[in-house]
């Protein structure tokens, strides 16, 4: 898979809210009431994550869980961390009407 350039990156970054590009990766940070829902929102990524063998790197602090993708193999961002970081975001939606 190819990777994107900065200005395809930078085009579609503008239609995702919270995500940022840094460092040959999409990322943001997602936080919650207390540490169990981001434990609990880290479980359903890596669920989703492996269901589409396409791992992000995670990083929790308490109650702030933050995302990184990159595709490791291309060198960079590709569609495949578009795609996950669109479900990521549905997943973040999914426990913040459940009350997380």
């Amino acid at each position: 898979m190819n990777i994107l350039s900065n200005e395809a990156v930078s085009g579609r970054l503008k239609t995702m809210l919270g995500w940022s590009y840094q460092g040959n990766s999409l990322v943001k940070k997602f936080t919650f009431l207390t540490f169990f829902p981001g434990i609990a929102f880290v479980d359903r990524i890596a669920q989703a994550a492996e269901a589409v063998n396409h791992h992000p790197d995670i990083t929790i602090r308490y109650n702030v869980v933050e995302i990184s993708l990159s595709t490791h193999s291309a060198g960079g961002v590709t569609e495949k961390d578009f795609d996950l970081a669109g479900k990521i975001d549905q997943l973040f939606s999914a426990a913040s009407a459940a009350g997380a």
